[in-house]
């Protein structure tokens, strides 16, 4: 008697049951090419935001930050902020920090707050907080705003009072609320001389 694997029925059933695991196998790949291609189209619709920050400027202690999810930026807070145009292009320029990586500052000043600038002194609701320079390390002459303005709702003023080259808000002046990132809290760092804006 023949083997039932010859009979031609059997041998159809075999062919058939190939056919399903092969286009089930087929539809799961392309499933999961779908899936990979829509998380990929995600992330270039809504970019994510950066968890980790390495900052190599000494107007904030040099290193390793962790960037958590900021509901209100206060005085005092250490926060993760693009810097405004026109002072993010000045930065690249000169170098003291490249135009793709924000700048870690302190809130100095939020809504309702007076700032004001004269000359070297730079004043918060009338008590001086810090001195500016006339020029970078190298010479180079930085901006300078001078007047006295009062922040409104989604504003604020960006500064490091404890580094005078601090490239930050006494030089550059208010910055959007819109434009902090998330708050900084340092995982490793240590302080080095400060060697520039």
């Amino acid at each position: 008697m023949a083997d039932a694997r010859d009979l031609p029925l059997f041998a159809f059933g075999e062919t058939l049951r190939r056919d399903r695991r092969r286009r089930r196998m087929l539809r799961r790949r392309g499933l999961w090419l779908a899936l990979g291609v829509a998380a990929l189209g995600l992330t270039i619709a809504f970019p994510p935001r950066p968890r980790l920050l390495w900052n190599a400027s000494a107007s904030a202690p040099i290193g390793l930050y962790w960037i958590g999810a900021t509901a209100t930026s206060a005085p005092g807070e250490l926060v993760v902020a693009w810097l405004p145009e026109s002072a993010r292009r000045l930065a690249a320029e000169r170098r003291y920090l490249p135009r793709n990586v924000p700048a870690i500052k302190h809130v100095a000043a939020v809504a309702d707050m007076r700032v004001c600038g004269f000359g070297a002194l730079l004043l918060i609701d009338g008590r001086p907080v810090a001195r500016r320079l006339a020029a970078d390390r190298l010479g180079r002459p930085l901006p300078r705003w001078d007047g006295c303005r009062t922040l409104h709702a989604g504003e604020l003023f960006l500064l490091n009072p404890a580094s005078p080259a601090s490239f930050d808000g006494r030089y550059f002046g208010v910055s959007r609320t819109s434009d902090v990132v998330g708050t900084a809290h340092p995982l490793w760092t240590w302080h080095t001389a400060e060697t520039g804006a």
